[in-house]
């Protein structure tokens, strides 16, 4: 079975193609510097239309995660056990992004853990973000 794949939108094409080159951007508003995950049409604070794409730095903890035994996608069969999460990036309160996470075990990963930004390639898929341990 083939895994979905994600198909990027005009609106979420500057996130993939920074991950493709190993690079985490997130929208960001020029007027009141709010960062935006995922990506919007105005900003949510102030209702500026003025937004781009900025790196972030990549690092948070972990804001909670799950480990999935039993997967319902077939396509990733293959791959469980594997554990994905929402991060909470250090940029800003409340700023959260989903990824899975790598090279950490599964009974290590714990909410509060400090993780940082990695990308993996993924057959069929292309690059991704993923967190790792700093």
């Amino acid at each position: 079975m083939t895994r979905p794949v994600p198909e990027p939108t005009a609106l979420s094409a500057p996130y993939w193609e920074a991950a493709r080159e190993g690079r985490l951007e997130l929208q960001r508003c020029r007027h009141c510097r709010h960062w935006i995950h995922f990506p919007d049409f105005l900003c949510p604070r102030c209702g500026s239309d003025d937004l781009a794409f900025e790196e972030a730095g990549g690092n948070g903890t972990v804001d909670t995660f799950t480990v999935v035994h039993r997967v319902f996608v077939p396509g990733f069969a293959d791959h469980a056990p594997y554990a994905v999460g929402w991060v909470l990036l250090d940029e800003q309160p409340g700023l959260r992004v989903f990824a899975d996470f790598v090279g950490i075990p599964a009974d290590r990963l714990r909410i509060g853990l400090p993780v940082a930004a990695c990308f993996t390639d993924r057959p069929g898929w292309g690059t991704v973000l993923s967190f790792t341990t700093p």
